[in-house]
């Protein structure tokens, strides 16, 4: 996270903090008797001038007989350890250190469960539309060319879909299977890759299928401990035990539009059809 997003979250926890103390009617100096604190402590928290730690939060919350704030608090304190890198920065030097970075993490990981809405997913894609999609992307970000070294260190991140203890449960949105990443040649060899791919949980989220929740971004759960989500700009990381959830929750609600085994192909087989290869 950038220092101006840490310190933005910093102060809002304060004002927070300030909120409750007011609620319950006791000045500063009051509440830092209370708690048995210099009364600066106090005028740092609420200002955003000091990070506080769990155990100053359970304190804070209890001593202004408020138990049931501490949740919401420790999870505003969370909150801030989000992580947020730039893609500017990230790709100063080429895609390659991204992709590196990917490898690492996909090795290390279990269970992912993956949802994207605009493109074949990483793991899933042929060599030529890595290829692709890698120079719109230095295009976009106006970043170095290391195009082969990128796409050779995407090509390795598969490795891990041929190592017999890892689970992946992969869900597509079916507007991601029509996307021109490249000519019709490209998309048709990467689509006849997602129809023999070998046997993975793969999901299509039908264009016509009824929904309980939009479509939105793609996003990464990883063993059940953190949430990558990718944005035009960014890339979030999250790890609170409520992001988690949500994403976990908004992943199951799109599992239950899509399809799977031969449904899956034949949506995959009628986007190969709907090319012009002339």
């Amino acid at each position: 996270m950038s220092s101006t997003d840490y310190q933005s979250g910093r102060e809002a926890l304060g004002g927070r903090l300030r909120e409750l103390r007011a609620g319950a009617g006791l000045q500063g100096k009051e509440l830092a008797e209370r708690l048995g604190w210099q009364r600066s402590k106090v005028s740092r928290l609420e200002l955003g001038k000091q990070t506080a730690t769990a155990s100053d939060l359970e304190a804070w919350a209890l001593a202004l007989d408020a138990p049931g704030e501490v949740a919401d608090l420790h999870s505003r304190l969370r909150g801030l350890d989000s992580q947020q890198r730039s893609w500017r920065r990230q790709l100063a030097r080429g895609h390659r250190a991204v992709q590196d970075r990917y490898v690492v993490e996909y090795r290390r990981t279990s269970t992912v469960r993956g949802y994207e809405a605009t493109v074949i997913p990483g793991l899933f894609q042929t060599p030529d539309y890595a290829r692709h999609l890698i120079l719109l992307n230095a295009e976009l970000m106006q970043s170095p060319r290391d195009t082969d070294e990128a796409v050779n260190a995407r090509m390795r991140r598969q490795e891990v879909l041929y190592e017999g203890d890892k689970t992946f449960r992969i869900l597509v949105w079916e507007g991601a299977l029509h996307a021109l990443i490249g000519p019709a040649e490209v998309m048709a060899g990467q689509l006849d890759r997602l129809i023999g791919l070998p046997q993975i949980s793969l999901g299509i989220v039908p264009l016509g299928a009824p929904l309980t929740l939009s479509p939105k971004h793609g996003f990464w759960i990883f063993d059940e401990e953190q949430v990558v989500v990718e944005t035009i700009n960014t890339e979030l990381t999250l790890e609170s035990t409520e992001d988690i959830t949500l994403y976990g929750r908004a992943w199951d609600r799109l599992e239950e539009s899509a399809v799977h085994g031969q449904q899956a192909r034949r949506l995959t087989g009628r986007a190969r059809a709907s090319l012009d290869l002339n």
